[in-house]
């Protein structure tokens, strides 16, 4: 398996033609409780952040890379993947993911991209371990990211302020195998 692609997707980087779509995804206020935002982002703001998405993962210390599949003989861009907080001494970094096309959710593809960028992560970066936040009534998340190897390591209590009051955030932690 090629370190960004899997059966089904394929992971690219970031194009100026991608700003559309990030546009309508990053003030979809319907994600803005599992991504922490709490303002609009402006086609100005996204443009400058695609136009930094060249720069290396050590210098930046995130890393977005857009989800493609094939639907109907067609390119299709579906979500992204996520990598942010890196810490390349403590060989660490947070991991997430957004299938913004709802029609495309339930479908597999969040977990054949995450496989493949952990492939890279492990394999490439050499990172020890990722981990992933999630809001507990998140379960398909949970059980998504319990898939794939990642464990129940602790729970922040009253962490994320939503409208309707505080939720508690559960952290979970997947060790490169080759460390174990």
């Amino acid at each position: 398996m090629d370190a960004f692609k899997n059966n089904r997707v394929v992971l690219r980087a970031l194009e100026p033609d991608d700003i559309e779509i990030l546009f309508k995804w990053e003030n979809d206020r319907s994600i803005w409780e599992v991504s922490n935002t709490i303002a609009p982002f402006s086609r100005y703001v996204l443009t400058k952040y695609i136009e930094s998405s060249h720069l290396d993962i050590y210098q930046t210390r995130q890393l977005r890379l857009m989800i493609d599949v094939t639907v109907n003989g067609k390119d299709k861009t579906i979500g992204a993947v996520d990598l942010f907080d890196f810490e390349p001494h403590h060989l660490r970094a947070g991991i997430g993911v957004l299938i913004g096309d709802k029609h495309e959710r339930g479908k597999g593809y969040a977990q054949e991209a995450l496989s493949a960028l952990m492939q890279y992560v492990f394999n490439t970066l050499q990172l020890k371990q990722v981990y992933c936040n999630i809001m507990p009534q998140n379960t398909t998340s949970i059980n998504l990211f319990k898939k794939l190897g990642f464990e129940l390591i602790g729970k922040k209590k009253s962490w994320i302020k939503t409208i309707d009051g505080f939720n508690d955030e559960l952290m979970f932690q997947c060790i490169n195998p080759s460390y174990r």
